[in-house]
């Protein structure tokens, strides 16, 4: 049954990571009506995210490596920092930094108290409210190339959010994007590249700590759940960045708000334990 249940949990995770619904909640919220009724756990999360930050490197290939060698010709003097590409490099390191210094700090909470379903009902409906807010006020003209390295900062602050399930790790940077004026394309595509690094650090980390402490799945079905999130989550990448190049965020606002308060009558009746 635990194999079955990976294949269901990959599932879940590829197909919510990159849309601002947040895969974690998801995971957190399935989990309970499997059997046995578990949590996941915020390693298995974590390691499961390999999958679909893997698919962001086989979709945007081509991106990536411009992104690279543009990054480090700026290194050697050969490409000016100024050049979009190397820009974009830097930033994505700068921006790397709040959520690597707030994991470390609050890797406990991360891990327990953060995992609460109240507090996930609770991040599910008030950021959708926010996101619904920057969706609809936005200015919605900034491009990529226009990033600056204040807005670097206010993205990696906006990501370090999703430490907390519920708030989305796409959904925090897609909608400090749209404050700051990025189409909702740029600002959905920016935030699958600032995530990379941040996912493969936390990921890579927790699979060390699972060779000698291992969770609720073993590593044979975390890494089966991994693998079916790759695969899903390819295809949903270019689903999402069709979408929301000519939709507005709308279907996942109310989705959030939906889930949410599902969340808080279950909780409230006493059919889900907290």
């Amino acid at each position: 049954m635990s194999w079955f249940e990976a294949v269901i949990l990959g599932l879940v995770q590829g197909v919510t990571e990159f849309i601002p619904v947040s895969s974690s909640a998801h995971l957190r919220i399935i989990g309970e009506f499997l059997p046995g009724s578990r949590d996941p756990g915020a390693a298995f999360t974590a390691i499961t995210q390999l999958g679909t930050e893997a698919a962001v490197l086989v979709f945007f290939r081509a991106d990536i490596a411009r992104i690279i060698r543009a990054w480090f010709g700026s290194l050697r003097g050969t490409v000016p920092r100024s050049d979009p590409d190397a820009r974009t490099g830097w930033l994505i390191v700068l921006g790397s930094i709040p959520i690597a210094v707030l994991g470390l700090l609050f890797q406990d909470q991360i891990e327990t108290t953060f995992r609460s379903l109240w507090i996930v009902a609770s991040t599910l409906i008030v950021f959708s409210l926010i996101l619904a807010v920057a969706d609809t006020f936005g200015r919605h003209v900034r491009t990529l190339d226009q990033l600056t390295y204040r807005h670097g900062i206010l993205y990696g602050l906006a990501q370090a959010l999703a430490l907390v399930p519920g708030v989305s790790r796409s959904g925090g940077t897609i909608t400090a994007g749209l404050f700051l004026g990025y189409t909702r394309e740029a600002a959905a595509r920016y935030s699958f590249l600032l995530a990379i690094p941040a996912v493969f650090a936390s990921g890579l980390y927790q699979l060390a700590k699972s060779w000698n402490e291992p969770g609720a799945y073993t590593l044979g079905e975390t890494a089966l759940a991994t693998g079916v999130a790759f695969l899903v989550a390819l295809a949903i990448i270019g689903w999402f960045l069709k979408y929301v190049s000519s939709h507005s965020y709308l279907l996942f606002i109310w989705y959030r708000i939906l889930l949410g308060s599902a969340l808080f009558a279950l909780l409230g009746l006493g059919i889900l334990n907290p």
